[in-house]
């Protein structure tokens, strides 16, 4: 503003002089003091322009979040949602008047989200982004190349590729980096059973002792190895305390008549 009214009076002086006026025909003693004004009075606007800038940038470059290994971590929002994330995970909350949106960079996140017409509520996983106006779902990135949306209620529209679709309540999205989306249903009960993590519980039914020892790895600990693949391949079922792996291998191997042999930083289950 400062640059357009130096401007607006560097043309109203111009204006006065007369039709024929140009700026070289000012004496060197009037014509100086007067560019001078101007720049700095535009230099002025400009470094308040870029200060402007940067601030912005910095406001919408947002807040982090971030948990460490066997680290759970609840995070209410300035909105009335929720963010709630797993162990060893990471996500960027960026919040204005326009929009919300949240950037999850690594690991797993649960939203619980709050109803706002005037602003979406945007959950970003590189290149797609997962709208939702309520309801509740979890963002699991699983590896470099996957990620997985799992819906619990309401509905969201996931975007990528230019397309869109409806995903409601209950069913899972597995997300590869190639472009490809596949929805499957699931049982409201192995949504909630897969939710167990938020109160620091790991939940199976029927999944592989291998399977299970992969997701308590994910919390830290000791170790669990199987070294039988007859043993690994075993269903197990059960609630465990996530950051138990010791509690969990003395369970499991009773149910599956085997053993335990703590070794340095490992738990090995024979049979």
């Amino acid at each position: 503003m400062l640059r357009a009214e130096a401007v607006m009076l560097e043309i109203g002086s111009a204006g006065a002089l007369g039709a024929g006026f140009e700026a070289r025909d000012h004496s060197p003693g009037q014509a100086e003091p007067s560019r001078r004004r101007f720049l700095v009075l535009g230099g002025a606007a400009a470094a308040s322009l870029a200060a402007g800038g940067v601030l912005t940038s910095l406001m919408w470059a947002g807040e982090a979040h971030a948990t460490g290994v066997g680290e759970i971590r609840l995070v209410p929002l300035a909105d009335g949602s929720t963010l709630t994330l797993n162990t060893d995970s990471r996500a960027v909350v960026r919040f204005n008047s326009l929009r919300r949106e949240i950037l999850v960079t690594r690991g797993e996140a649960y939203f619980s989200v709050a109803r706002d017409p005037e602003r979406p509520f945007v959950v970003k996983i590189d290149d797609r982004a997962i709208r939702a106006d309520g309801g509740a779902f979890t963002v699991h990135r699983l590896d470099a190349s996957r990620s997985e949306v799992t819906v619990q209620t309401g509905a969201l529209r996931l975007e990528m590729n230019g397309a869109s679709q409806v995903v409601g309540a209950n069913a899972r999205v597995t997300l590869e980096k190639d472009g490809g989306a596949r929805v499957t249903p699931v049982a409201g009960h192995d949504v909630d059973r897969g939710l167990a993590w938020r109160e620091g519980k790991l939940a199976f039914e029927g999944e592989t002792l291998a399977e299970a020892a992969a997701q308590f790895a994910r919390y830290g600990g000791p170790r669990i190895v199987i070294p039988d693949p007859a043993l690994a391949s075993e269903p197990i079922t059960g609630l465990f305390a996530a950051n138990d792996p010791a509690g969990f291998t003395r369970a499991a191997a009773l149910a599956l008549g085997a053993s335990v042999e703590p070794r340095r930083e490992a738990l090995v289950i024979v049979r």
